[in-house]
């Protein structure tokens, strides 16, 4: 099984792109992982928040494909303890899933069609996190997630 992050934007800060790096170099040791940027939608002063979001969405929507089961990274989604989110995991890879895509959506979350299309959402923290910061947390805790699985000893509960 391959497991994907899908982002909108780039990773501007250096140090948030140094943690996210050292985090992918340790995951493809036990997975197919890789991070897919969706490029910014341009041009956004005079655009609603709402097409904002169903410009993305279509972006977003476009990178769907057979075999593949997305995942919302959202503030209103199920939160799961590590361990959790470890065994969710677990059974995603026993399905059989070719591909598991995790999304962070723009700054404004994310068109219903994307919520539609979406098997589950995922919340981080009831805590607000920029959209750059989510995705080092999402790495790490994917991270986090193997190493449970294999028994190492990185968590500590």
């Amino acid at each position: 099984m391959k497991v994907t992050l899908l982002v909108i934007g780039k990773t501007d800060a250096p140090f948030l792109k140094e943690g996210m790096g050292e985090y992918i170099k340790r995951l493809n040791h036990y997975i197919n992982f890789e991070i897919v940027v969706i490029p910014d939608i341009k041009k956004t002063k005079n655009v609603s928040t709402e097409l904002q979001k169903a410009r993305e969405g279509e972006l977003i929507i476009s990178k769907d494909s057979p075999g593949k089961e997305f995942h919302l990274f959202d503030e209103k989604g199920k939160m799961y303890s590590s361990r959790e989110f470890a065994g969710f995991l677990e059974k995603k890879m026993a399905s059989g899933l070719k591909e598991l895509v995790f999304v962070i959506g723009g700054p404004y979350g994310f068109s219903p069609k994307v919520y539609e299309m979406a098997s589950s959402k995922i919340s981080l923290s009831r805590f607000t996190f920029s959209h750059q910061m989510a995705r080092l947390l999402c790495t790490e805790q994917i991270y986090r997630a193997f190493t449970i699985l294999k028994n190492e000893p990185y968590h500590h509960d």
